[in-house]
């Protein structure tokens, strides 16, 4: 049986929750995983990915952005580029001082925006061993299937009204993360009930909650990690969903073709399938921790 510890770090003043998984019997320092999950997203539903690593024989470190699950921050609910990039920066900082964790092996591991901030903060650390980006975000679709001029701008009517909110020091003006077709929502599908399940099911009781500031979209408009991408010098895994929607195929590859030792792999299914199918999510799994084990090799001789 693996360990699961709670633990707390400091980001830039704020303090951040996580939990530490560790394999039921360490030997030594160990290698470790720094998990980031997506958009809006809680640690929680990345236990069964610390779950599996740990099982790997390594420790896995996941945690919550501020101002979102677990972890200090105000206005809740809102997705902060720079704020989140520097929380995952103190991350591998936490994990590298643990006594339990060897710091000269962390790697990286990120789904969907989380994806994008792996890539970007390992572009400036010379010292992360390999990084996996699992759908990832590498900016907008320039079309979002489904979505009719009138929807999106209305969407781009709550992103203004929240960004004055913010300038003037107000509450934000929150909107859902996921609706249905026709509703006001960062995501409105038809697949809206399986998206939120997916982000919901698991835990007793998440704490996810399907609103958020939508003053966020306008810094991830200008968030393109593909520039990072160009930058690693570390081997780079991204594996992309064949019928993804949110972050599709034909711009995820092109952080894989960047990256100087990038690598690609594609599997069946939508963004969320990873979560939603357990044998879809293993698969993935396997591959993801043979990479780290095949990159922690090479790092040793």
């Amino acid at each position: 049986m693996n360990k699961r510890i709670k633990v707390t770090f400091e980001s830039c003043g704020t303090t951040c929750a996580g939990y530490l998984y560790l394999p039921a019997a360490p030997a030594g320092r160990l290698p470790c995983v720094v998990l980031c999950h997506g958009f809006s997203g809680t640690m929680d539903r990345l236990f069964p990915h610390a779950e599996r690593f740990a099982a790997e024989g390594m420790a896995a470190l996941v945690f919550d952005y501020r101002g979102f699950g677990e972890s200090a921050g105000e206005p809740r609910q809102l997705v902060d580029v720079e704020g989140q990039q520097e929380d995952l920066r103190s991350a591998i900082a936490f994990a590298r001082q643990h006594d339990q964790v060897d710091s000269g092996a962390v790697v990286l591991w990120g789904n969907s925006l989380g994806g994008a901030h792996v890539i970007s903060v390992a572009a400036g650390d010379a010292g992360i061993v390999a990084v996996v980006a699992q759908i990832p975000f590498n900016g907008f679709p320039k079309r979002v299937e489904g979505r009719s001029t009138w929807q999106t701008l209305r969407l781009m009517g709550a992103i203004g009204w929240d960004a004055l909110r913010g300038k003037a020091g107000l509450r934000p003006y929150y909107i859902p993360v996921v609706g249905r077709p026709g509703e006001l929502a960062v995501a409105a599908t038809a697949e809206a009930e399986q998206h939120i399940q997916a982000l919901t099911s698991g835990e007793a009781v998440s704490p996810w909650r399907n609103s958020v500031a939508p003053r966020a979209l306008l810094g991830m408009m200008r968030y393109h990690p593909d520039e990072a991408a160009a930058r690693l010098t570390m081997p780079l895994l991204v594996c992309v969903a064949a019928d993804d929607r949110e972050t599709p195929a034909e711009t995820t590859r092109e952080l894989a073709e960047r990256a100087p030792r990038g690598e690609l792999r594609s599997y069946p299914g939508s963004h969320f399938t990873f979560y939603t199918d357990p044998a879809a999510r293993e698969r993935a799994l396997t591959d993801q921790a043979g990479f780290f084990r095949r990159c922690l090799r090479l790092r040793e001789d």
